[in-house]
């Protein structure tokens, strides 16, 4: 077997074990959700189905399956159905260049033949501008918004999709200036790169050094992947969920997914850039191979349990209370941290400077 089918079939193997985790997080984190949710406000929330409700997902799936498909009279056809598929097209591919571990040494066991002992990295592909990359992905995805929104022929999803779409570019530049110092202070847009400028103790991690950042970060995510308090894409209690009024069925699974794959994404994302990745809060414990997996899992699956907590506490904002935010208060604050980095960087130069940034 020559080296590039090998190298093939070792990324057709992580695109299928990703692919396949992010299918089961989805369906977890809908009940997940659900239930601390009904914690937190005093219910039982799913209880009937399976022990604890553990089958819901189970049961919205099959539900979802066999919904009648409905497309509205007047609605462009082509555009209703693409709009789905362009949202979790996008979502997928955002993920795929996140890393979520260093890398793992595969045992020297017979059957695995010409992969025995082979040293695996644990991300999809390694890119020298992963950070770009992402960047760019996402800037894509609210299309499949905005095109549901348009294409469906209703008045309110059009007024949905458009809100959404003014959201999502204006939170777009916060969340891509929260960035530019930790890129500054690494020297690489490369997240492998990123998070071994951490390494060392929690203490170097970006939310501590670049915290400001962190905080715009937050934020920026929050609004970007519809969440409440900022879910005016959807807005249910006045526009009647908004750009997907109109789905049903898978199409209507196909949104929901999206959105909690989104979630998943700038979840270890953030995890990635600012808490570390897979590296241990503390030097000397182990976070190579299997740990570092842990390590990266117990902090994706913290900062998704914050997003749930945030819709569980807060009330919506105002349409005009969400722009004068964005355009106001975390542009500009991104713009100043970034210049208060630039100027620790050229007074002490890249690695002192991370120090000195977390000092101010």
């Amino acid at each position: 077997m020559s080296e590039t089918t090998i190298q093939t079939v070792i990324a057709a193997v992580k695109i299928l074990v990703i692919f396949n985790v992010l299918l089961g997080l989805f369906s977890l984190m809908t009940w997940v959700e659900r239930r601390v949710l009904a914690f937190m406000q005093f219910r039982l929330g799913p209880n009937r189905t399976g022990p604890f409700g553990i089958l819901q997902p189970v049961a919205d799936g099959i539900k979802l399956f066999f919904k009648e498909e409905f497309i509205p009279p007047g609605a462009d056809k082509w555009l209703f159905i693409a709009a789905p598929a362009v949202s979790v097209i996008t979502a997928f591919l955002a993920i795929a260049v996140v890393p979520y571990g260093g890398s793992v040494t595969l045992p020297q066991a017979s059957w695995l033949g010409p992969f025995a002992g082979r040293e695996v990295s644990l991300q999809i592909v390694d890119l020298e501008v992963g950070v770009l990359y992402i960047f760019a992905i996402t800037a894509l995805g609210v299309y499949g918004i905005v095109m549901a929104g348009w294409a469906s022929n209703n008045k309110y999803t059009l007024i949905g999709g458009l809100r959404s779409s003014a959201q999502m570019f204006s939170y777009e530049l916060s969340l891509g200036l929260s960035w530019v110092g930790i890129i500054m202070l690494a020297g690489s847009f490369r997240i492998q790169d990123i998070v071994a400028a951490q390494d060392g103790g929690f203490w170097r991690w970006n939310a501590f050094i670049q915290f400001p950042a962190f905080l715009i970060y937050v934020v920026a995510s929050t609004a970007e992947v519809n969440r409440t308090p900022f879910d005016l894409a959807e807005a249910e209690t006045e526009l009647v969920a908004g750009f997907h009024t109109e789905y049903a069925s898978m199409k209507f699974a196909l949104l929901q997914m999206a959105e909690y794959v989104n979630m998943i994404t700038v979840s270890a994302l953030g995890t990635n850039l600012f808490l570390g990745g897979w590296n241990a809060p503390f030097p000397g414990v182990p976070d190579t191979g299997l740990a570092g997996v842990a390590w990266f899992g117990v902090k994706v699956l913290s900062v998704l349990f914050f997003f749930i907590w945030l819709r569980g506490t807060l009330p919506r904002f105002r349409y005009d209370q969400l722009m004068h935010f964005g355009w106001k208060v975390l542009v500009p604050a991104a713009a100043v941290w970034i210049l208060i980095t630039a100027g620790a960087l050229a007074f002490q130069g890249p690695r002192p400077a991370a120090a000195a940034v977390g000092a101010l």
